[in-house]
């Protein structure tokens, strides 16, 4: 063999090791940027009823599991007013009236936290929230023209209509990464379910 020819064999012995190195660099790296299901994005949706007895005492437990979890857990709500429920479509368009100025957070927590004052009363009450809304220094007026907008209480039932199609048919129901969560919807057991997705 001639030198030149073992200089060439050298060329394209040395190229094929580097791209092989390359291709195999650039496969590692994309295994490495994949997503993991345990890189703090859990996420937790709950169907809740607002007059719901059973969801105003998990509402304590979901509130200390945010502060545990902090960023590493995403806590959200949707609305399913359980229709016997005389007041639970009423709340959800009240708290849904103070999201558009800025208080939905204070105001579920409030509506909450006052239920078994106005959960099992018979009269309506719209004046209840209206008193909410001045307590949250709320424009009272921009207030109530969201309770009397229909648009605002068509969003509570498409999100009712959006759980019934999931399965939900009581309150509270809880989807962990999108699975339907079968336990008892408690501080130890939900705790425990979103340590085995943080743990994956």
């Amino acid at each position: 063999m001639s030198k030149n020819a073992r200089l060439s064999l050298i060329v394209i012995a040395v190229a094929a090791v580097v791209i092989a190195g390359f291709f195999l660099f650039g496969r590692n790296n994309n295994t490495t940027a994949a997503p993991q299901s345990g890189d703090g994005t859990v996420s937790v949706v709950e169907y809740l009823d607002f007059q719901c007895p059973y969801c105003r005492a998990v509402s304590f437990d979901v509130e200390k599991l945010k502060t545990e979890y902090g960023d590493r857990v995403s806590f959200s709500t949707k609305h399913f007013p359980i229709p016997g429920h005389r007041h639970g479509e009423l709340a959800a368009v009240s708290v849904e009236a103070a999201a558009a100025q800025g208080k939905r957070d204070e105001m579920a927590k409030l509506v909450f936290e006052t239920q078994p004052e106005w959960g099992e009363q018979q009269a309506s009450q719209r004046a209840t929230f209206v008193g909410f809304a001045q307590r949250l220094g709320l424009d009272t007026a921009a207030f109530e023209k969201s309770l009397d907008d229909q648009a605002v209480r068509e969003r509570v039932l498409a999100e009712r209509a959006e759980g019934s199609k999931l399965g939900v048919k009581g309150t509270p129901t809880f989807f962990i990464n999108g699975s339907k969560f079968t336990g008892t919807p408690a501080y130890d057991s939900l705790k425990a379910a979103i340590d085995r997705e943080l743990a994956k």
